[in-house]
């Protein structure tokens, strides 16, 4: 068992809730509206012409990334939540349907193209698109990425990970989950039926963390915060993972 000591607790109303960058801000949609907090002062932004945010990338709070799938297509936003730049992948010379994005570094976004079943890297500044990997069969239910390297679970619950020369190496099959989130290299929270752990897979070892709430929609992690979503707020606890 892994004690997590509370830090603090934020009243908030979200359907979702994203995570903090560096800066404290933290990140919610409610409504398909995405909101950047901090200190009771926030900021909105929403695009009504392309349906529901897929995901978000705010790993770079200077270019924060907002997927839209269904419109196959990539807002890019700054720090005051203006738009940088719309990537619409459907008017790409090369044909590109997008299940996946992320930020890679080098003004280039990771990008799972469902066309040839392949990771690629699209320079958002040139309009280029290449592949990177070879193709792989079976869909993604979990993805991340940092600037570096691109992580997934296949719906077979196999973790992989693929660096920017599109060499994929797999790193273990994980148990069945509700949500998870990879840390390092060898490392994930994980949770299932409200039950969160963490595995190490280099040590082999799999630590059950305790927390005050019984149930919850979603959790973060960053920096030895472990943040906790539920239909009230956010709960945040500091956690020292062995």
């Amino acid at each position: 068992m892994l004690f997590a000591s509370k830090l603090n607790y934020i009243a908030i109303d979200a359907d979702e809730f994203i995570g903090y960058d560096q800066f404290g801000f933290h990140y919610t949609i409610k409504n398909n509206v995405f909101t950047k907090t901090k200190d009771g002062e926030s900021l909105d932004y929403k695009n009504i012409a392309l349906g529901k945010i897929t995901k978000v990338d705010i790993q770079n709070p200077l270019k924060i990334i907002l997927f839209y799938e269904n419109f196959n297509s990539v807002i890019i936003l700054d720090n005051q939540l203006n738009e940088i730049q719309k990537i619409n992948f459907s008017e790409n010379p090369t044909p590109i349907v997008a299940n996946a994005v992320g930020i890679a570094s080098q003004n280039q976004l990771w990008v799972y193209n469902s066309l040839n079943q392949q990771i690629g890297l699209y320079d958002y500044l040139k309009n280029e698109y290449k592949s990177i990997s070879t193709s792989f069969p079976e869909s993604i239910k979990y993805y991340q990425s940092n600037l570096t390297t691109f992580y997934w679970v296949d719906k077979k619950h196999n973790w992989y990970s693929c660096d920017r020369f599109g060499k994929i190496t797999t790193k273990i099959k994980t148990i069945d989950f509700d949500q998870i989130k990879i840390i390092t290299e060898n490392q994930y929270l994980i949770s299932k039926n409200s039950i969160l752990s963490i595995e190490d897979i280099d040590k082999n070892e799999k630590y059950e963390i305790e927390i005050l709430e019984k149930t919850f929609k979603n959790f973060s992690y960053k920096d030895q915060i472990l943040s906790i979503f539920t239909s009230e707020g956010i709960t945040n606890y500091k956690i020292t993972i062995p």
